[in-house]
């Protein structure tokens, strides 16, 4: 039996040539799906803790989502080849990406906004080009506690609850990232310590 994905309002959803490329062939709902990529999560973040490189590159955005997903799903680290509900024109997704990166760094090297505001604004960013065909909001959460920690500070707490289940804390997360998408990052700014 194939497994047939139930998707979350916000959440991205695989065609059917991603849907085919999932690794452990015996998952077939959802929750095991959400356990075994948890499991995979968990590792990808173990490795990026032991990484003392420079995480702004796109080698490292690409790797780290490999490590996170690569036990899942046969197209992590691999940028999209479609367009998606959310995203950049996925032809675009490399240009845009290293645009990102080399906007933060120099947001960070001349103190542009405090370290907190230029990371929620590097998050924002990286989920509204949605590089990769799905993992996008854990991926960028992720990407976004490593960068405050190399700036001194600690990691998020995102609402302190998961975001892949339909909670309040994901709705708020959402509705955070919308605001964000309009140009208020006030939300999505209070949401990360919550």
């Amino acid at each position: 039996m194939a497994l047939t994905p139930e998707y979350l309002p916000g959440a991205t959803p695989l065609d059917a040539d991603e849907l085919a490329s999932l690794i452990p062939k015996h998952i077939t709902t959802q929750g095991e799906l959400n356990e075994w990529e948890q499991l995979n999560i968990e590792q990808g973040e173990a490795w990026a803790r032991r990484q003392r490189k420079d995480i702004l590159n796109e080698a490292f955005v690409r790797q780290l989502h490999q490590k996170m997903f690569g036990e899942t799903w046969s197209w992590a680290g691999s940028f999209r080849k479609s367009n998606k509900n959310i995203g950049v024109d996925w032809q675009q997704v490399s240009v845009k990406l290293r645009d990102l990166l080399s906007d933060t760094q120099y947001q960070i090297d001349h103190a542009i906004y405090p370290p907190e505001e230029i990371v929620v604004r590097f998050h924002h960013r990286l989920v509204l080009i949605h590089p990769f065909p799905n993992g996008n909001g854990r991926h960028a959460r992720l990407m976004a506690d490593l960068l405050i920690q190399k700036l001194g500070q600690a990691r998020f707490t995102w609402g302190s609850q998961s975001h892949t289940a339909l909670t309040e804390t994901r709705t708020r997360y959402i509705a955070a990232l919308r605001a964000a998408d309009g140009g208020d990052i006030q939300a999505l700014l209070a949401f990360v310590r919550s």
